[in-house]
């Protein structure tokens, strides 16, 4: 005999089996709808940025930052301790070489340069008088030889009459003797003399060539504080403009404190750096790309700093059009640093989507005009092309515009 099974019991059964049957067709509904979406999310050609795959050169480069700054721009600073007593200009007005910037206090400057000058007069003076000194003391000596020659060959006649007045028997030994002892002695006598000249010439020119060196040093320091002098009056070096200028008027002002700048605004080059990990594909004749705005303008590499500030390495960029009208002195540009070019490779535009050499899943036209997702190898870069090494053919086309919106699909259809 069957048991009649509650209806409370059927009522739970019926209902788990509604259940389930919502879920089949739950799941069944999200997969079309997924496949539809997969296969039917469109998007419109106008919010397309398409780049055509073509052989070309590629210059591998790599990045680093600049500013712009004057080819040319001195420094004027003060040689003295003093003061600022007027102002001629101001900053941003153009100046001419030789024009006065500012008036200095250089009485003092100009007191210490009359000193000198007083002391090389008297350094003359002295030379002259120890020249003077000089000859009349050597003359007297040289007299002084004289005379004694003269009274040693009068000596020496007398020795020789004795003898003669001896061998015939008018003479004496004795007589002999002391002619000749006086005539030995007056010949050590001269002799003595010729080596006092001798001696008295060689001192009195090392004397002469001393003062005469001490001459030339006063007269050196004479000449250093007269170009002294001449720096303190500040003029500008070169045409120009002023971009800087010490306009307190009154103030102290230390030697070698800086006064004013004068650049050439007409001709500019960049100072760049680059971070130290870079450095080593940096050279001397390098060529740079340098973005401003959206122009691009040529230099190449004339410096390279040999140290490194705080992980970054300088350099100098000099620009083949160095007057360019977009030249901005201080303005910040970006810095292509060129350091190699693979030749006819296939390359597609720059753009934000490159991040650097590496595998990238980008949207790809196919036949059908549709854009399928596609893996495609990237190598370096410039600010204009992208080296594809993988992944694409000349002829393709590539979606390089944001598609971030589309990461989870693998092909969209492309709306009018």
């Amino acid at each position: 005999m069957d048991k009649q099974i509650p209806a409370e019991q059927r009522r739970k059964e019926t209902l788990k089996r509604y259940m389930k049957l919502a879920a089949l067709c739950g799941a069944i509904v999200c997969v079309i709808v997924s496949a539809m979406f997969m296969l039917g999310t469109g998007v419109k050609r106008s919010e397309l940025m398409f780049s055509t795959a073509e052989r070309g050169d590629v210059e591998s480069t790599v990045s680093a930052s600049g500013r712009i700054v004057p080819l040319y721009e001195q420094a004027i600073v003060s040689p003295v301790a003093t003061r600022i007593l007027e102002v001629y200009c101001n900053e941003g007005d153009s100046v001419e070489a030789g024009e006065s910037l500012l008036r200095l206090d250089l009485l003092t400057a100009e007191a210490d340069y009359q000193r000198v000058a007083d002391e090389v007069s008297m350094k003359r003076n002295e030379l002259e008088q120890t020249a003077l000194d000089n000859a009349t003391y050597l003359t007297d000596l040289e007299m002084r030889v004289k005379v004694k020659e003269m009274s040693l060959s009068h000596l020496k006649v007398n020795v020789i009459n004795e003898r003669r007045l001896d061998s015939i028997g008018s003479g004496t030994g004795d007589r002999i003797r002391q002619a000749e002892l006086a005539y030995s002695t007056a010949q050590l006598e001269l002799e003595q003399l010729r080596k006092q000249l001798a001696n008295e010439k060689k001192s009195h020119a090392a004397s002469y060539r001393s003062k005469q060196l001490e001459g030339s040093i006063s007269s050196r320091n004479l000449q250093s504080m007269m170009r002294t002098l001449d720096e303190a009056r500040i003029k500008a070096p070169r045409n120009g403009i002023v971009t800087w200028l010490n306009k307190s008027l009154g103030a102290s002002i230390g030697s070698g404190e800086k006064l004013a700048v004068v650049s050439d605004l007409s001709h500019f080059k960049i100072e760049g750096e680059i971070p130290e990990s870079s450095s080593g594909k940096l050279a001397v004749g390098s060529p740079v790309n340098v973005k401003i705005n959206r122009d691009i303008m040529r230099g190449r590499i004339s410096t390279i700093s040999p140290q490194s500030t705080e992980g970054m390495v300088s350099f100098t960029v000099i620009l083949e059009d160095d007057s360019n009208s977009l030249l901005r002195s201080g303005l910040r540009v970006s810095l292509n640093v060129v350091y190699d070019v693979h030749e006819s490779a296939v390359r597609i535009a720059n753009g934000s989507y490159y991040q650097g050499p590496g595998t990238y899943r980008l949207f790809v036209l196919s036949s059908d005009n549709r854009l399928e997702k596609r893996q495609i190898t990237l190598g370096d870069s410039n600010f204009d092309f992208v080296e594809v090494t993988g992944g694409l053919e000349p002829g393709e086309q590539a979606v390089i515009s944001d598609m971030s919106a589309y990461q989870n699909n693998n092909s969209l259809k492309i709306k009018n």
